[in-house]
């Protein structure tokens, strides 16, 4: 996907997501994050598109260089959440995706920032239809690069009480192009993944659309929901491994 696609998905889920926010109402519960209200996850994406709009704005090389939000009233929080969706697409079409800001990543540019927007907005634009009672898949081509920045930027946050998966993963996608293989490895900062974009026989393989694969990996469905095949527990405790608190 180029910066053209990334840009387009956030103005589509983004608006998609205050649709489904407002259908569903500020005290409907979001299943797929527990504990939260509707109102939670409007504040909380407002506040990320704030943040990271920010940061590429200030050009910043720390992130606290941006100044924090205090959460408005639920009376405007839609306002709140269309200023900050407009602003974050305004800055990061205006921007060089080559230019260097802060991340929490290895990868320091606004090009980073702009697909981490893209693909938290898909999976928050799920997350507030499926609370409205009409979630749709994330598009097919979104969800297979999602799969891709989940393994190259979060797979190796690994939890602290994570139990040792001990056994290799092949993803594979059936709708679009998009497979990988997980193999664990000790690095001298300890336990980690070698992420390989290829096709290779796994001690398992998690199949099936791209969307339910992505959405397995952020835990917003159980890994049963694609096709498993071959040792199971080892899928289960990769798909529990990362830190995603």
């Amino acid at each position: 996907m180029n910066t053209a696609d990334y840009l387009a998905a956030l103005r589509r889920d983004g608006a998609a997501f205050a649709a489904a926010a407002r259908a569903a109402g500020l005290d409907a519960p979001v299943a797929s994050c527990p504990g939260w209200l509707m109102a939670d996850l409007v504040w909380h994406h407002a506040e990320v598109h704030y943040f990271w709009a920010s940061i590429v704005d200030l050009r910043a090389v720390e992130w606290n260089e941006v100044t924090l939000i205090t959460r408005v009233s639920n009376d405007e929080l839609f306002d709140a959440y269309d200023k900050y969706l407009a602003r974050v697409l305004a800055v990061l079409s205006a921007a060089d995706p080559a230019t260097k800001v802060w991340s929490w990543s290895d990868q320091h540019d606004v090009s980073f920032v702009i697909r981490r927007m893209a693909q938290e907005t898909a999976v928050h634009r799920w997350d507030a239809e499926q609370a409205a009672g009409l979630p749709a898949p994330i598009e097919p081509t979104l969800a297979s690069d999602g799969i891709d920045e989940f393994l190259e930027h979060f797979v190796n946050d690994i939890a602290d009480d994570a139990e040792p998966v001990a056994g290799s993963v092949h993803i594979h996608c059936t709708d679009v192009p998009g497979e990988w293989t997980i193999r664990p490895i000790t690095t001298s900062s300890g336990d980690a993944f070698d992420v390989a974009r290829e096709h290779a026989k796994g001690d398992c393989a998690l199949r099936g659309p791209a969307s339910d694969l992505l959405l397995a990996l952020w835990r917003r469905i159980p890994v049963e929901a694609v096709e498993v095949i071959g040792d199971a527990a080892v899928g289960a405790r990769f798909v529990a491994s990362a830190n995603l608190t």
